[in-house]
Protein backbone atom coordinates (compact mmCIF):
# COMPACT_ATOMS: atom_id res chain seq x y z
CA UNK A 1 0.00 0.00 0.00
CA UNK A 2 1.40 3.43 -0.94
CA UNK A 3 1.63 6.40 1.37
CA UNK A 4 -0.99 9.10 0.79
CA UNK A 5 0.34 12.19 -0.98
CA UNK A 6 0.82 15.04 1.49
CA UNK A 7 1.02 18.58 0.20
CA UNK A 8 3.62 19.96 2.58
CA UNK A 9 3.39 23.43 1.06
CA UNK A 10 -0.34 23.64 1.76
CA UNK A 11 0.18 22.41 5.31
CA UNK A 12 3.08 24.78 6.02
CA UNK A 13 0.88 27.81 6.69
CA UNK A 14 2.86 29.91 4.24
CA UNK A 15 1.18 32.98 2.82
CA UNK A 16 2.26 33.87 -0.70
CA UNK A 17 2.29 37.55 -1.52
CA UNK A 18 2.40 38.36 -5.24
CA UNK A 19 3.55 41.94 -5.87
CA UNK A 20 1.85 41.86 -9.29
CA UNK A 21 -1.41 42.38 -7.37
CA UNK A 22 -0.31 45.94 -6.56
CA UNK A 23 1.54 46.63 -9.82
CA UNK A 24 0.23 49.93 -11.25
CA UNK A 25 -1.65 49.49 -14.49
CA UNK A 26 -3.09 52.98 -14.74
CA UNK A 27 -2.26 55.28 -17.61
CA UNK A 28 0.59 57.75 -17.12
CA UNK A 29 0.58 60.99 -19.08
CA UNK A 30 3.72 63.07 -19.52
CA UNK A 31 3.67 66.86 -19.36
CA UNK A 32 6.87 68.04 -21.04
CA UNK A 33 7.88 71.56 -20.02
CA UNK A 34 9.96 71.79 -23.20
CA UNK A 35 6.80 72.23 -25.25
CA UNK A 36 6.01 75.46 -23.40
CA UNK A 37 9.44 77.09 -23.53
CA UNK A 38 10.67 79.71 -25.95
CA UNK A 39 12.53 77.84 -28.70
CA UNK A 40 12.02 74.70 -26.56
CA UNK A 41 14.89 75.86 -24.37
CA UNK A 42 14.25 79.11 -22.52
CA UNK A 43 11.60 79.86 -19.95
CA UNK A 44 10.40 83.40 -20.57
CA UNK A 45 8.04 84.16 -17.71
CA UNK A 46 5.36 86.08 -19.60
CA UNK A 47 5.26 83.62 -22.52
CA UNK A 48 5.32 80.61 -20.19
CA UNK A 49 2.47 81.92 -18.07
CA UNK A 50 0.44 82.69 -21.18
CA UNK A 51 1.09 79.25 -22.66
CA UNK A 52 -0.07 77.54 -19.47
CA UNK A 53 -3.09 79.79 -19.19
CA UNK A 54 -4.22 78.94 -22.72
CA UNK A 55 -3.56 75.21 -22.47
CA UNK A 56 -6.47 72.75 -22.50
CA UNK A 57 -5.86 71.14 -19.12
CA UNK A 58 -8.91 68.87 -19.36
CA UNK A 59 -6.81 66.13 -21.00
CA UNK A 60 -5.10 65.65 -17.63
CA UNK A 61 -8.38 65.10 -15.76
CA UNK A 62 -8.10 62.01 -13.50
CA UNK A 63 -4.74 61.04 -15.01
CA UNK A 64 -1.38 60.34 -13.41
CA UNK A 65 0.85 63.09 -14.74
CA UNK A 66 4.64 62.97 -14.84
CA UNK A 67 6.01 66.48 -15.24
CA UNK A 68 9.41 66.57 -16.90
CA UNK A 69 11.57 68.62 -19.24
CA UNK A 70 13.23 66.65 -22.01
CA UNK A 71 15.22 69.67 -23.20
CA UNK A 72 18.50 70.70 -21.66
CA UNK A 73 16.89 73.79 -20.16
CA UNK A 74 17.16 75.47 -16.82
CA UNK A 75 13.73 75.57 -15.26
CA UNK A 76 13.36 77.84 -12.24
CA UNK A 77 11.67 76.30 -9.21
CA UNK A 78 8.60 78.49 -9.63
CA UNK A 79 8.09 77.06 -13.15
CA UNK A 80 7.52 73.56 -11.74
CA UNK A 81 5.34 75.05 -9.03
CA UNK A 82 3.21 76.91 -11.56
CA UNK A 83 2.57 73.74 -13.58
CA UNK A 84 1.58 71.97 -10.34
CA UNK A 85 -1.05 74.64 -9.62
CA UNK A 86 -2.78 73.83 -12.89
CA UNK A 87 -2.50 70.05 -12.62
CA UNK A 88 -3.19 69.42 -8.95
CA UNK A 89 -6.94 70.13 -9.02
CA UNK A 90 -7.42 67.86 -12.06
CA UNK A 91 -4.91 65.04 -12.02
CA UNK A 92 -5.07 61.92 -9.89
CA UNK A 93 -1.35 62.21 -9.11
CA UNK A 94 1.32 64.72 -10.14
CA UNK A 95 5.02 63.86 -9.94
CA UNK A 96 8.11 65.72 -11.04
CA UNK A 97 9.94 63.13 -13.11
CA UNK A 98 9.47 60.80 -16.02
CA UNK A 99 7.08 57.88 -16.52
CA UNK A 100 9.43 55.54 -14.69
CA UNK A 101 9.48 57.81 -11.63
CA UNK A 102 5.69 58.10 -11.69
CA UNK A 103 5.36 54.34 -11.93
CA UNK A 104 7.66 53.90 -8.94
CA UNK A 105 5.70 56.37 -6.84
CA UNK A 106 2.39 54.74 -7.75
CA UNK A 107 3.76 51.30 -6.91
CA UNK A 108 5.16 52.43 -3.55
CA UNK A 109 1.89 54.16 -2.76
CA UNK A 110 -0.06 50.97 -3.54
CA UNK A 111 2.27 48.88 -1.37
CA UNK A 112 1.98 51.30 1.55
CA UNK A 113 -1.80 50.83 1.47
CA UNK A 114 -1.47 47.10 2.28
CA UNK A 115 -2.91 46.20 5.68
CA UNK A 116 0.23 44.64 7.12
CA UNK A 117 -1.72 43.46 10.17
CA UNK A 118 -3.04 40.65 7.97
CA UNK A 119 0.49 39.26 8.04
CA UNK A 120 1.04 39.49 11.81
CA UNK A 121 2.88 36.38 12.95
CA UNK A 122 2.72 34.89 9.45
CA UNK A 123 5.29 33.07 7.36
CA UNK A 124 5.27 35.12 4.17
CA UNK A 125 6.71 34.17 0.80
CA UNK A 126 7.19 37.10 -1.55
CA UNK A 127 6.61 35.63 -4.99
CA UNK A 128 9.70 36.00 -7.11
CA UNK A 129 8.61 35.01 -10.59
CA UNK A 130 5.73 36.18 -12.70
CA UNK A 131 4.55 37.59 -15.98
CA UNK A 132 5.34 41.17 -14.99
CA UNK A 133 8.90 42.22 -14.17
CA UNK A 134 8.88 43.75 -10.70
CA UNK A 135 11.60 46.27 -9.83
CA UNK A 136 13.94 45.60 -6.92
CA UNK A 137 12.71 48.63 -4.96
CA UNK A 138 9.27 46.97 -4.60
CA UNK A 139 10.80 43.89 -2.97
CA UNK A 140 12.77 46.06 -0.61
CA UNK A 141 9.69 48.12 0.27
CA UNK A 142 7.48 45.10 1.02
CA UNK A 143 10.25 43.67 3.19
CA UNK A 144 10.45 46.92 5.17
CA UNK A 145 6.68 46.89 5.62
CA UNK A 146 6.40 43.24 6.66
CA UNK A 147 9.46 42.88 8.86
CA UNK A 148 7.88 44.41 12.00
CA UNK A 149 4.90 42.01 11.91
CA UNK A 150 5.77 38.82 10.03
CA UNK A 151 7.25 35.76 11.73
CA UNK A 152 9.36 35.11 8.65
CA UNK A 153 9.86 36.50 5.16
CA UNK A 154 11.04 34.42 2.25
CA UNK A 155 11.59 35.06 -1.43
CA UNK A 156 10.67 32.78 -4.31
CA UNK A 157 7.98 30.14 -4.59
CA UNK A 158 6.50 28.15 -1.68
CA UNK A 159 8.23 24.99 -2.95
CA UNK A 160 11.62 26.69 -3.21
CA UNK A 161 12.28 29.73 -1.06
CA UNK A 162 15.24 31.82 0.00
CA UNK A 163 14.99 32.87 3.65
CA UNK A 164 15.21 36.64 4.06
CA UNK A 165 14.12 37.26 7.65
CA UNK A 166 13.09 35.21 10.67
CA UNK A 167 11.88 36.77 13.89
CA UNK A 168 13.95 35.69 16.85
CA UNK A 169 11.86 34.73 19.82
Amino acid sequence: MSEPFVNKVAESGLITLDLETWYPKEEIVVFDMKDHLYMNMILKERDFREALKNLDWSKYQDKNVAVTCTADAIIPVWGWMLVATYLQPLAKEVVMGDEKEMHKILFLKALSAIDINEFAGAKVVIKGCGDTPIADYAYMEITKLLRPVAQSIMYGEPCSTVPVYKKRL
